[in-house]
């Protein structure tokens, strides 16, 4: 990279936390439909963040995250009585780590660290807490300042704004597609953590037999999207980051 990267901005959705870990409550709470209560309800928490920025009628990513749970349970036909939604969101405030994640911020202590989220300020504050990175961490930074979602350019706009640091001297790490163009058209140095690679991807989209649902979910939302836009970097761990920022 032709600068010298002074900061490393991550996504926190899918990029240091596993969204696929709620999951364990869905699961839990509803036997036997925990899978598709969590893809549906993830598609149609980031639809409707899009359609929200789209509409200019912004609300906070926990509004659109309790949203998208009442749509996808009013879909099935399920009934959360009991506390049932509540166990269910909270999830969203203690989501797992990706086993590397902890270990790849602290080896990076050399550049300034940060979040940028679509994440309402009050959920990222629990799950950095719940989780230890707010000891790792030099900024958490929700798009509820901006009052926008990503990929909008106003979201992005906030990490330069925050951290004092120009686009072209930072590094953006997501796993997600769509935040990966969005951040490149922005401006700044883009690394795409490859969750899924795209051999694996095809493997399972040629088993014989139904799709699961998690694998409807991995087509639709964890392969780089046609948008011309492309990552300066795929890797497929964090802990690759460490070369990636001392230019090797």
């Amino acid at each position: 990279m032709p600068h010298m990267i002074k900061a490393v901005v991550f996504d926190a959705y899918g990029t240091l936390y596993d969204i696929q870990s709620v999951a364990t409550v869905t699961e839990r709470e509803f036997p036997g439909y925990g899978e598709v209560i969590t893809q549906i309800w993830r598609i149609k928490q980031l639809e409707y963040t899009w359609l929200r920025s789209q509409m200019g009628t912004y609300e906070d990513f926990a509004v659109v995250t309790r949203d998208s749970l009442a749509y996808t349970l009013d879909c099935l036909g399920i009934e959360a009585g009991g506390g049932a939604f509540e166990r269910i969101f909270a999830k969203y405030l203690d989501l797992t780590l990706y086993p590397e994640a902890l270990a790849a911020l602290e080896a990076l202590a050399s550049c300034k660290r940060a979040i940028l989220s679509n994440g309402s300020p009050d959920m990222l504050g629990a799950l950095t807490r719940n989780t230890g990175l707010d000891r790792v961490l030099d900024d958490v930074i929700s798009v509820d300042a901006a009052k926008v979602f990503k990929p909008h350019p106003r979201a992005y706009a906030l990490a330069e704004a925050r951290l004092g640091v120009a686009p072209r001297e930072m590094l953006f790490v997501s796993s997600n597609p769509w935040d990966v163009a969005g951040a490149k058209a922005f401006g700044f140095n883009v690394a795409w953590i490859e969750r899924v690679s795209r051999e694996a991807m095809a493997r399972e989209l040629r088993r014989p037999g139904p799709l699961p649902p998690q694998t409807l979910f991995k087509a639709l939302r964890t392969q780089m999207d046609v948008l011309g836009f492309e990552p300066d970097h795929r890797i497929g761990s964090l802990t690759a980051l460490v070369e990636i920022v001392a230019g090797r």
